[in-house]
């Protein structure tokens, strides 16, 4: 039966192009959008790249002060994260890295950007960045203030050229010369906790670190618990901590900061109170659903159009025996073969468009794909397409009078 529905439903795409056209059009570029989409939230969200040991891993960011009339809201001083965060009992391994900054140098009458990062020595046992050349900043040159680098691929090739390895060599940055002890594969800029194109022993940071005893800085902290289950564990003793921070002023009477995991920490809003991942949601799913609504209506109505100028054969089905619910079921499958030949095309589209992204370099390193994830979302979005498209052209067909689909032709 389904073979014949399959064929009835060929033959009624070639009946009336420009409809079938329209019909494939609206969902192919439809899931076309949704798919990049989704491929491009999914590499930012789900891309592990240095940090394969999220599962047990809390991010602590940024700290808030709220009064009644204003607040306050910023990354971390070096101070409270070493005195606060460090006092903590549950993490094995505790990372404190800079946010990146950026300073100029010159290579052959040739500006150059380059953005650095200080790190302690856990940040390099914590994160599992790939080498290409040389290893991680070991603790003895942290503490001995060493002024060693590891450098980025990008950096490597855009200051070096294609000398080949670079191990031992120098590189300037803010003034000063660094001896080159690694080469790391590159991140995107989305990774906005690791990337950088230079990082650099936390100990040789022009700043004096311990002078700034207030709660806010430029600097945020990886804590990473021996096992997965230990991660509540830690989030509640940080949790405990921050309600016991002392209150700097009088204009302030609330302290919020949170151990976060990575996807609370990247989509939280602000709000001292919930993560920000239900906003999240909730934006990404009324914008699918817009995206859909469009050419969801559209098709409902030119499903219509097709089943009035059907409405003979509707009429001798039903006059030979053919029930509402056969009728129905017939028509909705056909609907779901028109959308699941749009959503091919959709792929198809979703391919070349992530293909054109990718060698655009919109975002330098960051390489869209169609993974599993978005293939399961693509044909979710299918299957919702050919549903909400479907049921009530169905229904409405269902209802023809047997009579007056025979006379309406």
């Amino acid at each position: 039966m389904l073979k014949n529905y399959f064929k009835i439903a060929i033959a009624v795409l070639r009946r009336r192009k420009f409809f079938t056209f329209i019909s494939l059009f609206g969902i192919s570029f439809t899931l076309t959008i949704l798919m990049v989409l989704t491929a491009f939230i999914d590499k930012v969200v789900n891309d592990d790249y240095p940090d394969n040991k999220r599962d047990r891993s809390l991010y602590i960011s940024k700290i808030e002060l709220r009064g009644k009339e204003s607040m306050n809201s910023s990354a971390l001083s070096y101070y409270f994260l070493k005195q606060y965060v460090g006092s903590m009992k549950t993490p094995v391994k505790f990372a404190i890295s800079s946010g990146f900054n950026s300073t100029n140098t010159y290579v052959n009458n040739r500006k150059i950007v380059i953005n650095y990062k200080y790190t302690n020595a856990d940040y390099w046992d914590i994160l599992d960045y790939k080498f290409t050349e040389g290893k991680a900043i070991t603790k003895q040159q942290i503490d001995n203030a060493d002024r060693v680098t590891v450098i980025t691929e990008d950096l490597k090739k855009e200051y070096f050229g294609d000398s080949g390895p670079v191990l031992g060599k120098y590189i300037e940055a803010d003034n000063v010369k660094y001896r080159i002890c690694g080469v790391v594969k590159t991140l995107p800029i989305t990774s906005y906790l690791y990337y950088s194109d230079i990082y650099l022993p936390i100990t040789v940071t022009k700043t004096d670190m311990t002078s700034n005893k207030g709660y806010m800085g430029n600097y945020m902290g990886i804590v990473m618990a021996a096992k997965a289950s230990d991660v509540p564990k830690m989030k509640k003793e940080y949790a405990g901590i921050v309600t016991k921070l002392p209150i700097p002023g009088k204009e302030w009477d609330h302290i919020y900061s949170h151990a976060d995991s990575y996807v609370e920490g990247y989509v939280r809003s602000g709000n001292e109170t919930k993560s920000g991942m239900l906003y999240a949601i909730t934006a990404i799913t009324l914008f699918a659903l817009f995206v859909m609504l469009l050419p969801t209506l559209n098709l409902v109505n030119v499903n219509i159009t097709r089943i009035m100028e059907r409405s003979s054969e509707i009429g001798v089905r039903k006059a030979f025996g053919a029930s509402s619910r056969t009728l129905v079921y017939q028509f909705i499958v056909e609907n779901l073969i028109l959308t699941f030949l749009g959503g091919l095309i959709g792929i198809i589209l979703s391919l070349i468009a992530m293909y054109i992204i990718n060698n655009a370099k919109l975002i330098a390193n960051l390489t869209l794909g169609l993974n599993f994830t978005v293939l399961f979302y693509a044909i979710i979005t299918c299957i919702v397409f050919g549903l909400l498209s479907g049921v009530y052209p169905a229904w409405r067909m269902s209802k023809l009078n047997v009579v007056t689909a025979l006379k309406s032709q």
